[in-house]
């Protein structure tokens, strides 16, 4: 397992064929679940191919971001991105820790769990799952556009953040140096982009449209600040 000490932190539809559709509806919403990662990092591997598990699972929305900061020992990400790196630093001065691990899943925004544990991250998701969502959210795609809808019955108390995220569905990477040198590692869902649309106050209805250029899949994911937890979330591949 690898760690690094990070200190104190500052704080118009446009038609095209026939639209494809996604939602989240009482009892069906999925749980999302990010794990961090990095080519460079010897304990990695186990929590990859798991992660190729847990995306094949109905009702999981599994993601692959993967950081840069072990890239110094030999081996530079070819998926890393300093956004990824610092999204896990915010999960931890959120939840008030000065230290960040690779591999780490996170369950539904607020379950942290460090390496390749299976028990500890199906229970998380069993937990979630079996909870009444608060928001419902319905996705369809006309093109390269998608309209955005949400309503949350009762209205929630605090904003959300109304994020876009697209990844690539699996790749296969020939590692030649570092502490994987030598090893063909297949990756899944590996995260190419993630954006934050603007913030939903929860108490009227969400409506918005967003670009979508290109086959990758897209997902959206509702979630309270800190980063925290995630109220809604849903896919299009």
């Amino acid at each position: 397992m690898k760690r690094e000490v990070i200190g104190a932190l500052c704080g118009v539809l446009v038609a095209a064929g026939a639209p494809v559709l996604a939602e989240t509806a009482a009892g069906t919403a999925p749980t999302v679940v990010e794990l961090y990662t990095s080519q460079g990092c010897s304990s990695c591997p186990p929590a990859d191919d798991y992660l190729r598990k847990l995306a094949a699972e109905p009702g999981v929305i599994a993601l692959a971001l993967h950081v840069d900061y072990w890239d110094y020992i030999g081996w530079e990400d070819k998926f890393g991105s300093a956004k990824y790196t610092a999204r896990q630093k915010a999960y931890a001065h959120a939840n008030k820790s000065n230290t960040i691990y690779t591999p780490q899943m996170i369950v539904g925004g607020v379950d942290l769990v460090e390496g390749t544990n299976p028990e500890t991250v199906e229970g998380a998701i069993r937990r979630h799952q079996s909870a009444s969502p608060a928001v419902n959210l319905h996705l369809v795609r006309h093109g390269e556009q998608v309209q955005i809808a949400a309503e949350a019955n009762p209205p929630l108390t605090a904003p959300l953040r109304v994020q876009l995220v697209r990844y690539r569905p699996t790749a296969r990477v020939n590692i030649l140096h570092g502490e994987n040198a030598g090893r063909v590692i297949e990756y899944t869902n590996i995260v190419t982009a993630w954006s934050n649309l603007g913030e939903w106050d929860g108490r009227g209805d969400l409506n918005l449209t967003a670009p979508v250029e290109g086959d990758e899949p897209v997902v959206v994911i509702l979630q309270a600040d800190g980063p925290g937890r995630i109220f809604a979330a849903a896919e299009l591949k």
